[in-house]
């Protein structure tokens, strides 16, 4: 029968049945269900997804343009240039007000449905049964009657009644507020009717596996789910802006009463002291402020950030918290894993030690089950190929991972470790399958890096119920007490073998087998004792291409990288050496190091050591602490529930995407999506451009304004007539300017941006550099603009005539500027126009849409433009190119003083 998705989901009362009948209500077998029937469910069902809050529709967004203090100023404006007659002004107050409405409106729009896509890419994994293999899908494709496994972890996608269980924990603190995560059992019946906290037989979509691994039917999926229940109320939150935007809207509005309080003195003197009609005077003082205010800063930075987070995307880089941009931009340390990030976690057994010392070198590459064994270049003896057996039977049976043959290929699925056993199995005879024929599991101790063990309990007809472990080689010598074929067994010797082979570059795992005389199915089992010692395997996992280059990268930008691992400290140092992060200090710190350490001793060794081993989670938290305690902007890269904490704990968190479980992915603010160290610092480059972006635009519209402010000032302090009429400085602000600073937040990276130190955490937008350059810029443009406003009036010419040319002026000082903008410290004959294709294009675009103003009619009406000479175009260019001489010469004395 087809799965019963019709019926109100508050009767399925999934955890008061048993097995078989759940499984028959969804029509489903512990088999799992065929890829056919599967997409004929999701045809049925929809897919597995919570339903999302609806687009914000485009009027919705045109409107909310309007929702500003300096809106409701300029709408007065022209409320009352209506009421006057002047309806030609109130006509173009209005036409800016749209226009400006029409920019914002886009730029929200586009940043919106980049956030969406960006989304997107954010996808959780399933692992579920289908056509009788294990596969993994995207957990949208889940469906009701799927056979799910659940491990630590990962998120629950669905509903899932449990079938069977592992020292199974979930956290329900999504669903039901309770912190402690709730101990699950597969076996656990009532009648009774029970929360949904006290369902001990269900897992529930958006919870998470906390510890163990489970094996379960799916039952309900997307808004059919408890949580789904939920969704409409969760997609009704809005989300909130960056930080970095939210402090500069506060500046702006700080800066907009600041400016209107100075308007309004500028208005009382033009109409008691210069004898301006107060009409006038209340026009002008309205587009005094326009022009000191920059109103289109946050506009420009959510620009500049949403650039940036789509460059980050092109390059591998998620950003799940828009501030992020700007942060990793910033940070001065990268605390980060080894294995998977700076290795390409792809495992191959090279060797096996044997007890008694026989090495075994193993041929071959990557997981394919092709090349053999051999020792001392021949083939091993035949008692060393009985205890090779016997450790390659452990390690198959011991193992989560499969490998197997598809269109003629090999294809895997599991940990690279469990993989790379099962590759060793298969080319000494040995396959999952087969041993587990023979020796069928009846129960296992999961892998938890806590413990950093895994057991499996096999029954053997002959022997009785078996364990097979793995494990760190510490951990599990201490569970042995006798070696394979009853050679000598002495511990310190053992592990000065394991440490013998991670110096060479050896990832060492440890196995060893025991009989389990006491073994009770209906118990959880305990860590096994009294086992016999099999051997060790070294592994390699090659570095990632790239990542050498990366790290010189990082130490020329002034990042300090840090490795912080849980594998043996010869095998971590023996990878540092290869990356040179050891130059300075060879030194490795170990997780007992750090337990011994206080916090001043750890902020020590975190100031000088870049290589920790044997680290725990704990530890990982506590190494990031005293990084920022001691003035770091830290970066960590994690990608395991336990990595959550330091995660949490960074200024900056990065989860893994590929190898990454939900619940490191959920405390970060990135996501790698190819898990690589190298895109790590490509982000960082990307962050950099993005803040020189943001102080670029800053720059720009400041600047501007505080020059038109300090020429008005200037002519009305000389006793002269307004040297630019209202609707002009509106025009200046939010049309001219206004298509250049967006513009400018599109601009490429300069030479430099990995070349210098990280700027420091608490360093003010505002510094020193910047407030210089604006003052230059403002000083020039106001007096260089009132000289040449008093010269035109002396020549005789009309007071519009002379507007008219100010204007055109202004116009060519925003050109030159948008130069100056592009670079703090390089020159801008250094920088070709060509290299920003937006940027030029924007400036090209400004200045012909002023010059349309001044040859068009309707526009010569409303601004009181005019064409002008040839010659006079000439001469205010000109003057305009003093703005480009005076920071010029500010920009050579900077980088003189700062040599």
């Amino acid at each position: 029968m087809a799965a019963d998705t019709t019926a109100d989901s508050a009767e399925r009362d999934w955890y008061q049945r048993d097995h078989s009948a759940v499984l028959e209500a969804v029509d489903a077998d512990t088999d799992g269900l065929s890829s056919a029937e599967a997409d004929r469910r999701r045809t049925d069902v929809g897919p597995n997804e919570l339903p999302r809050a609806e687009a914000v529709p485009t009027w919705r967004i045109f409107l909310r343009q309007f929702k500003s203090p300096l809106i409701y100023i300029l709408a007065a404006a022209a409320v009352v240039s209506l009421a006057i007659g002047e309806e030609v002004d109130a006509a173009f107050i209005a036409l800016v007000l749209v226009v400006n409405a029409v920019v914002g409106g886009v730029q929200e729009w586009r940043a919106e449905r980049s956030s969406r896509a960006l989304q997107d890419l954010i996808r959780t994994r399933a692992t579920v049964l289908r056509d009788g293999e294990t596969v993994e899908v995207d957990s949208a494709e889940v469906v009701p009657g799927d056979i799910l496994l659940l491990e630590s972890g990962f998120r629950v996608p669905a509903d899932v009644r449990l079938l069977d269980a592992q020292n199974l924990a979930v956290d329900e603190s999504a669903l039901t507020g309770e912190s402690e995560p709730v101990e699950k059992d597969a076996d656990w019946e009532t009648s009774d009717e029970l929360g949904v906290g006290d369902r001990k037989n269900v897992a529930y979509a958006g919870t998470v596996v906390t510890r163990g691994r489970a094996r379960g039917v799916v039952v309900e999926t997307g808004a059919e789910t408890v949580v789904g229940q939920l969704a409409e109320d969760i997609t009704t939150v809005e989300g909130g802006q960056p930080p970095l935007v939210v402090r500069m809207e506060r500046f702006t509005q700080a800066l907009s009463v600041t400016v209107l309080v100075a308007a309004v003195f500028v208005a009382l003197v033009g109409v008691f002291v210069q004898g301006y009609e107060p009409v006038e005077m209340f026009l002008f003082a309205v587009a005094l402020a326009v022009s000191a205010i920059p109103e289109g800063l946050p506009v420009g930075m959510t620009v500049a950030l949403g650039v940036a987070s789509r460059r980050m995307a092109n390059v591998g880089v998620i950003i799940r918290r828009l501030v992020a941009v700007e942060g990793l931009g910033s940070c001065t340390m990268i605390a980060t894993d080894k294995t998977g990030t700076l290795t390409a976690n792809e495992l191959t057994v090279r060797q096996v030690r044997l007890p008694d010392g026989t090495t075994l070198e193993v041929t071959g590459e990557g997981y394919a089950p092709e090349g053999e064994i051999r020792h001392d270049g021949q083939a091993p003896p035949p008692d060393a190929s009985d205890d090779l057996a016997r450790l390659a039977r452990a390690g198959v049976l011991c193992n989560e991972g499969s490998l197997f043959r598809r269109d003629g290929e090999w294809d895997w699925r599991g940990d690279p470790t469990d993989v790379a056993l099962l590759t060793l199995g298969h080319k000494l005879g040995w396959t999952r399958s087969e041993a587990l024929e023979a020796e069928p599991q009846v129960g296992e101790i999961p892998f938890e890096s806590e413990y950093r063990f895994a057991a499996t309990f096999n029954d053997d007809e002959e022997e009785g119920v078996r364990t097979a472990v793995k494990g760190a080689p510490e951990q599990i010598v201490e569970m042995c007490d006798r070696a394979i074929d009853d050679a000598a067994f002495d511990p310190e010797q053992v592990r000065e073998m394991a440490t013998e082979m991670a110096r060479d570059g050896y990832r060492v795992l440890a196995l060893a087998e025991g009989r389990i005389s006491d073994y009770d199915p209906g118990e959880p089992p305990s860590k096994p004792t009294g086992l016999t010692f099999l051997g060790f395997v070294g592994m390699v996992d090659p570095i990632r291409p790239g990542v050498r280059e990366a790290v010189e990268s990082a130490d020329a930008a002034g990042i300090t990288v840090t490795m912080v691992t849980g594998d043996h400290p010869e095998t971590a140092l023996a990878i540092a050496e290869d990356l040179n992060l050891t130059d300075e200090d060879p030194t490795v710190v170990t997780g007992s190091d750090i337990a011994e350490a206080d916090a001043e001793e750890l902020a020590e060794l975190v100031g000088r050591v870049r290589v920790f081993a044997r680290v725990s989670p704990g530890q990982k938290l506590d190494i990031v602490k005293a990084a920022r305690e001691a003035g770091h902007f830290v970066a960590v890269t994690g990608d395991g529930v336990n990595d959550a904490p330091a995660l949490t704990q960074a200024n900056i968190g990065i989860s893994m995407g590929r190898s990454g479980t939900d619940v490191a992915r959920d405390a970060s603010e990135i996501i790698l999506s190819d898990d690589n160290f190298a895109t790590i610092v490509s982000g960082i480059r990307q962050g950099r451009i993005a803040y020189d972006n943001i102080r670029k635009v800053i720059y720009l519209l400041v600047s501007t304004g505080a020059g038109e402010v300090a020429l008005v000032l200037l002519a009305l302090a000389a006793g002269l007539p307004l040297p630019l009429a209202p609707v002009q400085l509106l025009w200046l602000n939010l049309v001219t300017n206004g298509i250049q600073d967006v513009a400018l937040a599109f601009e490429p990276e300069e030479n430099d941006t990995l070349d210098r130190p990280p700027r420091s955490p608490d360093e003010r937008i505002f510094n020193r550099l910047m407030l210089e350059r604006v003052a230059v810029a403002a000083v020039v443009m106001g007096g260089v603009g009132f000289a040449a406003f008093q010269w035109l009036l002396d020549t005789g010419l009309t007071d519009p005539a002379v507007r008219n040319q100010i204007l055109l002026l202004f116009v060519l000082f925003e050109i030159v500027n948008i130069g100056n903008a592009r670079s703090e410290t390089q020159s801008i004959f250094t920088l070709s126009p060509f290299r920003s294709p937006i940027l030029l294009a924007g400036t090209a675009l400004a200045f012909l849409v002023h010059v349309g103003a001044m040859y068009l009619p309707p526009a010569q009406l409303v601004l009181g433009t005019e064409p002008v000479s040839l010659e006079r175009w000439g001469l205010l260019a000109a003057i305009a190119l003093v703005l480009a001489v005076a920071l010029e010469a500010h920009g050579l004395w900077w980088r003189h003083r700062h040599a």
